[in-house]
């Protein structure tokens, strides 16, 4: 026994598991990302298109400039529990950093401070911060008028839209930095679409022969 003691009357442990509740998959429709491009805070914007670009979680999003290996190729930081997540600067993410340059010595991703308060001053730029970003993000997304989304949602939509273009869990799980496949394979749903038009297909080949051999007699 872990606790090092035998109980007279043990209770039937399965019983008392809890299920654990199912992950919900959110995906942005094409009006739901337009309207949410058009929202977010302007300083913020390159630090949102990276978050989407990767599919990291929040905080493997605040990356500073020793986590950038130019030579490499490579963006690496730590992850979840004692992982490291590693991820390659295509063109895309290289010219977000590149419009980076030069904003703050250590961090990569910072907003302009609107106000002078809480030791910073108006105009300047600092550090996005884990609790600002949530802030702001509660800010756009009342302003964007999409119902329903989750800032980790953006991180469910990178991995749906992967998994929908390449059919391809490997890739998926990689992207997404998990330690088992068995969590990625949430993202399979995608092929359900698939399966409706395939079965539409079949429904209209079905006729053919019939109208082939009536056109026959």
């Amino acid at each position: 026994m872990l606790w090092g003691c035998n109980l007279p009357k043990e209770p039937h442990w399965k019983e008392h598991i809890l299920r654990e509740p199912k992950e919900r998959i959110r995906e942005l429709s094409y009006g739901e990302q337009q309207a949410l491009d058009r929202n977010i805070r302007e300083d913020y914007i390159r630090w949102y298109m990276f978050l989407h670009l990767t599919g990291r979680r929040l905080k493997e999003t605040l990356i500073r400039w020793s986590d950038v290996n130019w030579d490499a190729g490579e963006i690496t930081t730590p992850g979840k529990g004692d992982t490291r997540v590693m991820t390659p600067i295509t063109p895309s993410i290289s010219e977000l950093l590149e419009a980076c340059r030069g904003h703050h010595p250590e961090f990569v991703f910072t907003f302009v401070a609107q106000r002078t308060n809480q030791g910073r001053i108006a105009g300047k730029r600092y550090p996005i911060t884990y609790h600002g970003v949530k802030t702001q993000w509660r800010r756009d997304i009342l302003r964007s008028g999409v119902i329903g989304l989750r800032l980790h949602d953006i991180r469910h939509d990178r991995a749906t839209k992967l998994y929908r273009q390449f059919h391809n869990l490997k890739i998926v799980q990689r992207v997404l930095n998990h330690a088992s496949i068995t969590t990625t394979a949430k993202y399979t749903h995608v092929v359900d679409e698939e399966v409706a038009v395939a079965l539409e297909r079949s429904a209209k080949s079905r006729n053919h022969p019939r109208t082939f051999f009536r056109d026959q007699a």
